[in-house]
Formats: C-alpha cells, structure tokens, sequence
C-alpha cells in the first residue's frame, strides 16, 4: 500500500531521502530576542526526527540580522560575532534534528520588502530593500493600502554592493549550517521573499543586468546557489523553493519565462527543487486555501484551482526530467500522494500543516501498513473565525488566522504539549 512512499531516494550530492515524504518549511518563530536556537527548537525537532518523515526542513532561517521577516526567526550573525556559545547552540538544534537518522536541511530565506517595519538591527524609519522600489500591496481597499504603508511602507531599490552581499549572506548562513552538523539547506525563493522579487517583473523593475530579461531577473539566484555551493563540500544538500508559476506575482510571465527560469536554475545543480506557492499579496497559502491535489470531494472550480501545482510540476518535469521535484500544498491522503509518484509529477510529497499537528504522520498512517488506503488521510479544516478574523486581521498582522492556529500547535509541540486541529487529532 505505501511501497511506493517508503522508497528511499538519493540526491544528486549523495544526501539520502529515507523515504518520498518530507516536512515543509513552517514558521517557528520561537528564538529569543537574540535570535539564536532556543531549547524550543530542540524539543521540536527532536518530536520531528521521531516521525520516520524522509527528510525534515526547517522554518525560514533569516540570512541577514539587518532585515528580517519576523523578529522571533532565527538568525545568522556574522561570522565574527559568532560566539562558541552561539555554534554551541545550532549543533544541539542539529543533533537534535538528526539524531534519530532523518536528514534535516535549514530553509535560507531573506525578505527583502516583506520585512515589517523596524524587524530586524535598523530603526522605525528605515526602509526594506528590494529588487525596485515597488511596495508591498495586501490589497485594493482603504484598510489594506493603510495596512501596507505602516507594516512595510516602500522599499528601496538595491544597490549592487547590497545584492552581492545579500549572496554571501546566503553562503556565510549555509556554511554555519554545514559546520553545526545539518545536512544541507535549502533556498527560499518562492513565498514573495527576496529572491522571488528579483525572479518576477511585477517587482523587479531594473534596467542593469539584474532585470529585464528572464535570465536576467535569476541572475541573483544563480549566484546565491553558486556561492552556496562554494561555501559547503559536495556532499552537502543544496535545495531550492520556487513559486509555481501561477502565483507569487508571476501572473505576467508567460508559462515560457517561468521555465525558462527553472532550466537555469537546474543547471547548476540542484539536489531538489520544490514548487509551491503564495506571497504576502495573494493570501491564498496564508489564509488556509492551500491546494488540494487529486482531492475528489473539492467543489470543480476548487479542483482546478488547487491541482495547478501538479500540473506545473508536470511542464517542468516534461522539460527537465532530470531535477528531482518536490511539490508541497493541500496532499491530505496516502492514495492521492501514491498517484502523484505514479505518474512521474514529483518524486518527493510536501507536508507542512499536517505535520504541525501529527508530527508521527507518516510512522503512525502513510507509511504504516496497517492503516489501509481509506484511513490514510490527514483532513485539516479551515480554523473558525468570524467576519474580522478571517478578511481584516490577515493584513493587519500579515498572515492568515489559519497560518496562526498551526503556529500555535508547532509552539505547543516545542513545549512538549499535545497538538490538535479541526478535522485532525494527534
């Protein structure tokens, strides 16, 4: 019933995949105000390591101290602030991440005109950097615009001096995660975050030779992947997220540019590339409408709408049928997951929310053979919530209730607690 998931699979830099189901990136968001790792991040990744989950990736771990995404997200100080107390603190997270045979690879992440205002070492006043000074919009009314100007206001265009050391932010970060005892990371470049400003026209307005072109607007993230890879040995995973190409503010690119982009990327390779989707402007992930694959109870205009990741990963599997493609988003049963690998669509399955609140979810249903196919689901529910909390909250605070309610069980889990979820108990 689960041969087809239990299949190990081994990178191209030789880091093996215990089987075809890994843990997705989610927010902890649970360091101290010296963002280092916390005694949370060792609980809750020793409580993942447990699960029998292929591989587990970690939240977004912040590249740079200046701009940050959230001001409770680990991350890397640079190198000559890095006290033997500091690298004392990521090896525990590590050991605890790896210590029962799981590979677990760090998300790298930068969020360039997502970082709220006064997140991260500058002041109230100081604006977010970016691919262009195009600033964030949450949407057409009064309510967003205001939301938009005091959360994030406009960002600046980037200098070339700022871009090349964003780049070595990504390689000094991928390091200390090399050296800590991960088995490798992986780069954000999906989600509206840095990297995925430059890869898209609606944010990327540069006339130099970081815009303009396709291949120009992913020069930036060649050379993040190429100074990653200098920075650590070849046996070291290097991944990387990508927003399908519906989504993410890529609605202008033709299906063409998208994968033009990602044959580029491929060609440096790769040990992975996941596809998934949303940015702080399309809520969609955020607020709980995440796609559903190969789900049969789906209304037809839902259906459609959330088998679009498939049906990506198939164009660039039809391209490039050599990278290795995880897909992340909606997967709530065992046969659903089976059909995916069947058909050649990706050859890794993405969970994140339902390993918030089951983080034994494969060992305990997709991978145990004593759990037959019609039990081997993991429903999730949209969190209740009235008027407010569903529409106006998400862009006041910049993330859906939904996003919230499964932080709060990855918090409960990090306590040692039990977790729970609309649909789905643990």
């Amino acid at each position: 019933m689960s041969a087809q998931l239990n299949r190990p699979l081994k990178t191209p830099s030789g880091v093996v995949f215990r089987n075809r189901l890994v843990k997705a990136a989610m927010a902890e968001s649970l360091a101290a105000a010296d963002n280092d790792p916390t005694d949370a991040y060792i609980t809750l990744y020793d409580t993942w390591s447990q699960g029998d989950w292929g591989a587990v990736i970690t939240g977004e771990m912040e590249v740079s101290t200046t701009y940050m995404g959230h001001p409770y997200n680990i991350n890397t100080k640079p190198a000559p602030s890095q006290t033997r107390a500091i690298k004392d603190k990521w090896t525990r997270w590590a050991r605890a991440a790896t210590q029962h045979g799981t590979p677990a690879l760090v998300q790298l992440v930068h969020p360039g005109r997502q970082s709220p205002a006064a997140c991260g070492q500058r002041s109230f006043f100081s604006k977010a950097i970016a691919p262009s000074a195009v600033a964030v919009s949450l949407g057409p009314g009064a309510s967003d615009w205001l939301a938009s100007k005091l959360l994030f206001g406009t960002p600046r265009a980037m200098s070339r001096d700022e871009i090349s050391e964003a780049v070595s932010q990504f390689a000094a970060a991928a390091k200390l995660c090399h050296e800590s005892g991960f088995s490798g990371v992986q780069i954000h470049a999906a989600h509206g975050f840095l990297l995925t400003q430059f890869l898209s026209p609606s944010t990327n307005l540069r006339t130099d030779e970081y815009g303009g072109s396709p291949a120009a607007r992913a020069r930036i993230v060649l050379e993040v992947i190429r100074a990653v890879r200098a920075a650590v040995p070849p046996s070291f995973c290097v991944g990387i997220k990508l927003n399908s190409a519906d989504v993410g503010g890529r609605e202008a690119e033709s299906l063409e540019e998208s994968l033009e982009q990602v044959g580029l990327v491929a060609r440096e390779g790769i040990d992975f590339l996941e596809i998934s989707g949303g940015t702080l402007e399309n809520m969609r992930m955020a607020a709980g409408d995440a796609p559903a694959p190969m789900e049969k109870e789906m209304s037809e205009s839902t259906r459609h709408r959330e088998a679009f990741f498939l049906d990506y990963a198939r164009a660039v599997r039809a391209r490039f049928p050599e990278v290795v493609l995880m897909v992340t988003g909606g997967f709530r049963s065992r046969a659903g997951m089976r059909e995916a690998l069947d058909t050649g669509a990706c050859d890794l399955i993405g969970l994140a929310r339902p390993s918030a609140v089951w983080p034994r979810l494969p060992r305990e249903v997709l991978l145990n053979e004593e759990v037959d196919d019609g039990d081997a689901r993991c429903e999730l529910s949209l969190v209740k919530g009235n008027w407010f909390v569903r529409n106006l909250a998400p862009k006041i605070v910049g993330v859906g209730v939904d996003t919230l309610y499964y932080a709060g069980q990855i918090a409960m889990m990090a306590e040692g607690k039990g977790t729970s979820a609309p649909g789905l108990g643990a």
